[in-house]
């Protein structure tokens, strides 16, 4: 058998502390898979008395996780710190220049400076996995790096945090506001005190901008998406998407265009049959359009410390099948040095164009204006019809717009137009309808 695989795990938070745990409990069927044992020789955090669950006598304690990292006490340095910069940067970094492979969980790294550390890595031979870092437990990096050899990807799209989905999820299931659902989520652990990095849509950019980079072979551009969360969405929007026969989901899409490459993440109405609008909770999704395989659907826990213990624990037992002198594929499906500069598109039309809600004053002459915006614009209206809503003043009613394909620029200058000629006493919604698998 070959010699023990050494672990080292920065960071004993829920997910670090999982890891340990399964890689003891779990030691006995990991070496029959692996081939050799996996043992966590090293590990470090930031408070030594705190019980993880499991036992850690064993392991060497290391206060500074870049010391850890640079040890010859470790093969596979874990990151699970968490954050772009400070330790989490450091320590990755000088683990690879130390020739050691390593696993992280942490997008935000690998979105801000992930192309930098893969040229640390390919130059030295060694693996950067991170599986945990897309989807939590679902394999969608190993399906696009290891399993879709020869398919060009078109699009991928998905939804990419459980938070934002289980929000809305629940919005419509009992008719309630995004507020009080959120406060429901903060309390059972799904969102944090500061819920803006999961709401507003950052954590789905920084997913997206890797799924980017392997389906198109482009360098990371995680500042290059289109942004928008789901706060402003109300159950006026829910309910009338139910009518149109859609619902409403935080997608992260990016696809290849004529002029370049698209991201964006914003809430999306999808139609209610599509695979896509029954994903729902906390459970994530990613669709792979191809070429070859076509379309490519993986759901799955998408979040929460088992997950994403598991999708780690995947990423270790890799390492420990692959043997000394095997070459590993590059980090991102082509070598760092290779990758194109990200050519970012003009937002297109989009099959299915676009939901509008407009809260108007009811008086004579307001529908014809807002007809008026949208042809001055080129922009053909599938069905403009007034939305009934309860509790709405006299003086104001709801017009609810669904336009044929159209462009971006086209329905956002028609909008600031209504809204100059003072029609409206409420911020106006836009919503894209995406065609969805």
């Amino acid at each position: 058998m070959a010699e023990a695989l050494r672990v080292g795990i920065a960071g004993l938070g829920t997910v670090g502390a999982s890891v340990a745990r399964v890689l003891r409990d779990k030691a006995a069927e990991l070496t029959r898979q692996c081939g050799r044992d996996i043992i966590v020789s090293a590990v470090s955090a930031r408070d030594r008395k705190r019980d993880r669950g499991t036992d850690l006598s064993s392991a060497n304690w290391f206060d500074d996780p870049v010391k850890m990292a640079q040890t010859a006490e470790i093969d596979v340095f874990v990151e699970l710190i968490g954050g772009d910069e400070g330790p989490a940067r450091a320590s990755v970094k000088a683990a690879l220049e130390a020739g050691r492979h390593v696993v992280t969980a942490n997008k935000a790294l690998l979105a801000k400076h992930g192309v930098a550390l893969a040229e640390i890595a390919e130059k030295k031979g060694v693996l950067l996995n991170y599986e945990a870092a897309v989807a939590g437990g679902i394999p969608v990096i190993k399906t696009m790096r290891e399993a879709m050899a020869g398919n060009s990807v078109s699009r991928v799209f998905g939804i990419l945090n459980g938070t934002c989905n289980y929000i809305l999820t629940r919005m419509e299931a009992e008719g309630v506001s995004f507020d009080v659902v959120l406060k429901d989520a903060q309390r059972l652990g799904y969102a944090e005190a500061d819920p803006t990095f999961d709401i507003e849509g950052h954590d789905t950019a920084h997913k997206l901008s890797i799924l980017t980079s392997l389906a198109f072979g482009t360098r990371i551009a995680a500042n290059d998406i289109y942004m928008e969360g789901i706060s402003n969405i109300t159950q006026a929007d829910i309910r009338a998407a139910g009518d149109l026969g859609y619902r409403i989901k935080l997608l992260g899409v990016a696809q290849r265009t004529e002029s370049g490459i698209e991201q964006r993440v914003h809430p999306t109405m999808v139609p209610t049959a599509s695979v896509i609008a029954q994903v729902h909770g906390v459970t994530n999704a990613v669709a792979i359009e191809t070429d070859i395989l076509g379309e490519l659907l993986l759901s799955g826990p998408g979040a929460g410390g088992n997950a994403t213990a598991s999708a780690v624990i995947g990423d270790v037992a890799d390492i420990a099948k692959s043997r000394p002198g095997f070459q590993h594929g590059p980090v991102f499906g082509l070598p760092a040095k290779e990758l194109k500069p990200y050519k970012k598109a003009q937002m297109r039309s989009h099959a299915g164009g676009y939901f509008i809600r407009l809260t108007v004053h009811d008086r004579i002459g307001v529908f014809a204006a807002i007809a008026k915006r949208m042809a001055d614009n080129d922009i053909s209206l599938e069905s403009i019809v007034q939305h009934a809503v309860s509790g709405e003043a006299a003086a104001q009613k709801t017009v609810i717009l669904v336009t044929h394909e159209t462009t971006e620029a086209a329905v956002r200058k028609a909008v600031d137009g209504i809204t100059k000629d003072g029609h409206l006493t409420d911020k106006p919604q836009v919503i894209r309808i995406e065609r969805a698998g």
